[in-house]
């Protein structure tokens, strides 16, 4: 096949994608900004500019998830509008097999993919960290919606005694808290003094504390600042409360490597990286799939059945690898392996599938 053609398919399926990608922005940030507005239009401080902005701060993150289904469905898009104008009838009747007019959309998908991963990754870290700020001050004291069993907790130990430490949000990949509590126990482990903060910030030894109120020997006091002592490493701490998301794709490795010098297994944050590092394949994986079910010629129809088996068939990828994905945090397997041995499945059924049916 030659370089123009070629070329022609390329840019026909990144212009798909493109498309694709807009126009389920446009939807998700429709949707995102209705329901946040309806969440905090009673709130002190509230503007429609405030929660238009903290929508727009939460999109790289929300479509950074969309990417493999954006892969799927521009993949088929592109086949099928290939087939409808007869360009691989003649592709094919000049002598170009299907595995040559499918390389350049498979370059396309794994293209999309390093830009997810390597453009996209970083800013949706960044941006939704920063979204997640702004909607703690809008909230103000009121910070997030979750349940009290899902508040989380650290325990640190200083030669002073234990503290037990929860938070209603984690802010700033763990090392900044609001509406914080921290229980302060003697050596036999009783509760001898509790400390409400506003504010929690993990400083080097102390946490520092704005905004608190001390409950001590029956009595309460209100301290503009305030600070507790702590051994706990920032590492520590983003491993155990901070969301592997939350964590731009360049800083994984460190991460992990610092965690894991303390003893932790960060499975967590490893996941996070080989998932992201296999995720430009697993768009080729889609666009192979895609390829198996949107091949036929126009004259035959394309089989309304045979789309939705391949849309079931990429749902179906991606609801196993967010499956196996729970299984190598968990630690019952390899985090690598829980990252490509769906991805390395779905290729090899899509390469035999093509196979069958366009070599016999």
């Amino acid at each position: 096949m030659g370089w123009t053609l070629g070329r022609y398919f390329f840019f026909r399926y990144v212009s798909i994608t493109v498309w694709f990608f807009l126009g389920l922005l446009a939807l998700v940030f429709l949707i995102d900004f209705t329901e946040l507005s309806g969440r905090t239009t009673g709130l002190p401080g509230f503007t429609y500019g405030t929660a238009f902005a903290i929508s727009a701060l939460r999109m790289p993150m929300i479509m950074l998830q969309t990417v493999p289904f954006v892969g799927l469905f521009s993949a088929m898009a592109t086949l099928v509008s290939l087939n409808r104008k007869y360009e691989l009838v003649i592709a094919r009747s000049a002598g170009v097999s299907a595995w040559q007019f499918l390389l350049p959309c498979c370059i396309g998908a794994l293209m999309v993919g390093m830009l997810s991963v390597g453009v996209l990754n970083p800013v949706a870290a960044h941006a939704f960290s920063w979204s997640e700020r702004m909607e703690n001050q809008l909230r103000a004291g009121k910070s997030n919606t979750v349940s009290a069993d899902s508040t989380p907790w650290i325990r640190q130990k200083t030669a002073s005694g234990d503290t037990i430490i929860g938070a209603r949000a984690i802010l700033n990949q763990g090392l900044e808290m609001a509406d914080t509590v921290f229980f302060v126990l003697d050596q036999q482990g009783n509760i001898v003094e509790r400390k409400d903060a506003a504010r929690a910030f993990l400083r080097d030894g102390y946490w520092e504390l704005q905004d608190v109120k001390v409950f001590k020997n029956g009595t309460i006091r209100s301290e503009a600042t305030d600070r507790v002592d702590t051994n706990l490493k920032p590492e520590f701490v983003q491993e155990r409360l901070a969301r592997p998301e939350t964590i731009p794709f360049y800083d994984l490795p460190g991460k992990i490597e610092v965690a894991r010098s303390f003893g932790l297994k960060a499975n967590a944050f490893a996941m996070q990286f080989d998932s992201l590092v296999a995720l430009p394949f697993l768009l080729v994986a889609m666009t192979l799939i895609a390829a198996t079910v949107s091949m036929r010629f126009a004259r035959m129809g394309q089989s309304a059945t045979m789309i939705l088996g391949g849309v079931l068939a990429g749902f179906l990828l991606y609801v196993v690898s967010v499956l196996v994905k729970a299984f190598g945090v968990a630690g019952f397997v390899p985090t690598a392996v829980a990252a490509w041995v769906p991805v390395v499945v779905a290729m090899f059924f899509g390469v035999t599938f093509l196979l069958y049916k366009e070599d016999g």
